[in-house]
Parts: structure tokens; sequence; C-alpha cells
């Protein structure tokens, strides 16, 4: 920055210097014929300094490319990284694709903030102090009423500019979000698709298009007025300033020269003083584009590192929770006092009907949230005390909806270990029962697997996530419905591969299907945020409570999920 900052100053300056080149020349060619070695040393100053400002100019070019570009990639890779660190809540309160395009929304506005200055500020403010020095020499008082007047203008185009900025600001905001709703709808096409709502979300779209459209026009009309007045006051004092001149070479106290010096100057300074005055209104355009950015994801995080935190260092893998206090938002607590401990090696089963807190308190182990009150405690050491990235690497997770990129399935599978070799990558699908069907797929293990996994079933993405879990090799093992999407063959395969995986390891699975946790060492029974049943599988069942009435109803009606049915509450 501070070499473009010296190249732009050096290449106003040559123009400064091609201006009194100019001069020089035409009043060289107005004296006597005989003197041709003033005419032709001026003639080569002006091509030299003509010469030297274009070179300036490709050199900061140059060196531009090099920094703006390499400030956009830093910008983003910023934005990443914080936007990374904020809650899973965070993310649940904003769509996806909005959030990217205001990353790269942003780095495209600080790289056109940068553009801005070194070209369309820098140089006109070189100009104008070169040209009210060159003026002031020629004709004192004329240098000082253009210095006025382009103080005037500019400040005047500058503050009308300044009073659209709610226009520019609401196109921003809604260009943002148009874009965050065509990804939505994009990445839930299937739905579209299957509810026959084509038409309907084209319509939607085509409304919010139009929102948008309107944002934009008045964005850019505002702007097409200021440019007209400006280009007005250009005009008045243009002509003004001319007059002047004619009248001073008339009354012979300036040359012909000075004459063409001082119109070239005026041009030049009004022209630059409205690029300046556009240019300043742009900044304050990307400006605010930035800072609507920053908050929006700038918001701090809530879950965060302490100054003082500590690498985990597993040590078993027990779970404590002391008397912990959480809820969502402002609402009623989910937990009120919660206390459970999970000896090291322990199989934990976690079930209840929904929304009673079990993935939520699965997800508090991981601190994807932190606790209002109370503590929780792996291995004797708080979660809020230990840096958050040691802290998930000791534990493994299989979810669910299990999260695929749009990369191969070797890329896929290596998430859970990224220095894992080709060969402990297929050792772990193995043990996941997927090698075979990976195989089977026209590239193999080098198949995409299209966003978020949508090339391949449910079955097979809840084996990949299996296999990952494997490859992790983590002390602590959360399996959160890691079996739902499996067919009753399927399912038996992965339970035996589970109960290898699960060996050694402190296990807390979230289960619907009571064969998943059947063989589990304790079961808790979660109702409202609170365990209602806590005790083996074999000793629950002899208490005829919760559990027995869901085993029962699972096993008398084992199409009905247990969380749709109220009977065992």
């Amino acid at each position: 920055f501070a070499g473009l900052l010296g190249l732009m100053i050096g290449a106003a300056g040559c123009a400064m210097g091609v201006q009194i080149g100019m001069r020089n020349l035409v009043n060289a060619m107005a004296g006597p014929v005989s003197d041709r070695a003033a005419v032709w040393g001026a003639l080569g100053l002006f091509i030299g300094l003509v010469g030297l400002e274009s070179g300036l100019w490709r050199l900061g070019g140059w060196l531009g490319c090099r920094t703006v570009v390499d400030t956009g990639v830093e910008v983003r890779l910023d934005l990443f990284r914080y936007l990374s660190g904020h809650s899973m809540r965070f993310f649940n309160d904003h769509l996806a694709g909005a959030l990217g395009h205001r990353i790269t929304e942003t780095a495209g506005a600080t790289g056109a903030l940068i553009n801005v200055c070194v070209w369309d500020v820098v140089p006109p403010c070189a100009d104008f102090l070169g040209a009210m020095l060159v003026l002031g020499l020629v004709h004192g008082p004329m240098a000082a009423l253009l210095a006025v007047f382009v103080a005037l203008v500019g400040g005047g185009v500058v503050g009308f500019g300044r009073r659209g900025q709610p226009l520019h600001w609401a196109y921003a905001e809604q260009s943002a979000r148009v874009g965050g709703e065509l990804v939505d709808t994009v990445a839930n096409i299937w739905a579209v698709k299957a509810f026959s709502a084509r038409a309907r979300e084209q319509a939607r779209l085509a409304a919010e298009f139009a929102v948008e459209a309107g944002h934009q026009r008045r964005s850019w009309l505002y702007l097409e007025k200021t440019r007209v007045l400006h280009d007005l006051l250009l005009w008045g004092m243009a002509g003004a300033m001319l007059t002047w001149a004619i009248q001073l070479w008339m009354a012979q106290r300036i040359t012909a020269g000075d004459v063409v010096l001082v119109s070239t100057l005026t041009f030049r300074i009004l022209h630059g003083s409205r690029d300046l005055a556009f240019a300043l209104f742009g900044t304050t355009r990307h400006l605010g584009l930035i800072a609507e950015t920053l908050r929006d994801l700038g918001q701090p995080h809530t879950v965060r590192d302490c100054p003082r935190a500590a690498p985990f260092v597993p040590r078993g893998g027990t779970l404590e929770f002391q008397n912990v206090r959480f809820g969502y938002g402002a609402g009623q607590d989910l937990f009120h006092g919660l206390s459970l401990r999970v000896p090291a090696g322990q199989k934990l089963g976690i079930i209840g009907a929904s929304g009673a807190g079990k993935s939520t308190l699965v997800s508090l182990v991981q601190r994807l949230d932190d606790v209002r009150d109370g503590r929780i405690l792996i291995d004797g050491q708080d979660l809020t005390e230990l840096d958050q990235e040691t802290l998930r690497a000791a534990i493994a997770v299989v979810p669910q909806d299990i999260s695929l990129f749009h990369r191969s399935l070797l890329d896929n599978l290596r998430y859970g270990r990224p220095a894992a070799s080709d060969e402990e990558v297929y050792a772990a699908a193995r043990k996941a029962y997927c090698d075979a069907f990976i195989r089977a797929l026209p590239e193999g293990y080098h198949t995409l697997v299209g966003e978020r996994g949508v090339k391949l079933s449910g079955g097979q993405r809840q084996r990949i996530g299996i296999a990952r879990a494997f490859l992790k090799d983590a002390p602590i093992l959360i399996l959160d419905e890691a079996t739902s999407a499996l067919d009753t063959a399927s399912e038996l395969e992965i339970h035996r591969a589970l109960a290898t995986l699960m060996q050694g390891r402190t296990v807390l699975a979230v289960a619907h299907r009571l064969s998943t946790v059947a063989g589990f060492d304790r079961i808790i029974v979660l109702h409202e945020g609170r365990i209602v049943e806590d005790g083996s599988p074999q000793e629950l069942r002899r208490r005829q409570g919760v559990f027995e009435a869901m085993w029962q109803l699972q096993t008398t009606h084992p199409l009905k999920t247990p969380s749709r049915h109220r009977a065992y509450r």
C-alpha cells in the first residue's frame, strides 16, 4: 500500500508536469521561429513526462493487482474464521446462502474500496494540490477562486450523496436476502418438485426480485441526480474560468501558454473534483456494506474460549453434569439443575419423547452451546476452561443427519482424521460395512457425492458417518440416532460394527429405537429436561415405568414412533 501510494502520487506529479510542458511548448512556438532549441526542449520534456506518467501508472496497476487480490483472499479468510466461531444457534437463525453471499460481497466491497482510494481519491487530491501550486504561480486570485469552488462542490456532492445512503443500504440488504432465499430454494429443490411448487417458488422469487430491482433503481437514479447536479456546476465554473483567462490574455497579463494551462488544469481539476466526490460517495457505500456485514457476522461469539483455555487431556472420558441449567433464547429453561455422572467406559443410552432434551444434552457435551448455570466436566476438566478444538478432537459424533461435502468419498471419509492413509480409510470403511457399495460406484472412493451427499441413500450416508467415527478413534463417542436410516438387515451389521467401535470408550447414544440401546450398561429417560428414570435396561423393565411402556409399545406396534405416542408419558 505504501508503494501504491508513492506510485500514484508520482504519476499525478508527472501529470501536472505534462501540463507545464504543454504551456512551455505553446509559449516557445509563439516566440521567434529561430529559437528552435526552446521548442525541441519543451517537446522533449513533454514527451518524457508523458512516458514516465504512463510507466508509473502501469507499475501501480501491477502492484495493485497483487495487493487487491491478496487482500480479498485475506478478508474472506478472516470473515470465515470469525463466522465459524459462532454457536450453532447463530447458524440456525441465518440462511447459509446469505452468510456466504455476505462474505463474498464484503470481500468485493473491500477490493472496490481499495481501488477507489488508490485510483479515484489519491490522484485527484495530488492533482488538486499540484494545480493550486501551478495556478498560484500564474494568477493567485484565479487559483483561490477555483479552490473555493472545488471545496464547495465536493462537499455539496458528498453531502447530497450521503442523503441517499439509506437507499443504497436498503438495496444491499435486500440483495443479500434475495441471494440467501435463492440458495435456500435451490438447496431444497427436492421439496419444490415433490410438492409441485415450481410455479409457486418462481412467483415468490419474482416478487422478491421485483423488490430488489426497485431498491436498485432508486439507488441508481439517486446517483444520477448527483451527477446531473455536479455537471451543471462544472459547466458554469469552467465557462467562467476560461472567460476570465481570455480576458487576462487580452490584457496581456498572461501568455497564450498560460491560457492553455489554465484551461487544461481547470477541466482536469473540475473533472477530478467530480471523480473525487463520487469516489468519496462510493467509499461511503462500500463502508456501509462492510459495516452491515460486520453488524451481522461480527456479533460477539456466545461460545468462546476463555483467555486461559487449556488443551483437553483425555483421561478415560468420565462425564459429569453438575446442576446444569440451560435453555434456548429468552424462553423457559429446558434443563433445571440437571445432574448426571457417566463413568469412563460406560455405554449410556438416552431416550425420551421429541423435545425432551436428548440432542441438547449431547450438544452441550460438545460445547456447541454454553450452559447458563452449573458445570459440565470431562475427566474433571470444566468445558468452559478448555480449548474447543482440542475438546471436539476427542469426541467422535455420528449424527442422524450426516453432513457430507460435495467432494469425493475418500475426502469425506478422511474428514474424521485428515492425516489417515488410504489403507486406514479403507479399513474404517470395511468396519462400517460401506466398502462394498463404495467400490461398486463408477469411480469408487473418488466418486463425488453431490451437495450434502444427495447421490447416496440415507443408509449409505449413515454408514459413511460411522466409518468416520471409526477413523477418528476418539475416546468419547456420541451416537445421535446413528442407525435411524438403516433397514433391519443393515442395522444388525452396523450394530456388530458399533459394538466393536464402542469397546473401551465412553458412549452417549440418543435413540428412538430401543433395540439400539438394549445392550447398553445404562439408560436414562428424559422428560421435559428432567431425568425421570435411570438404570440398566433390565432394571428399568422390572420397574414397569416409562421405559417398559415404551418397550411394550415398540414391540407391540413397531411401526409407531414413540416420540409421537403419548401413552408412555
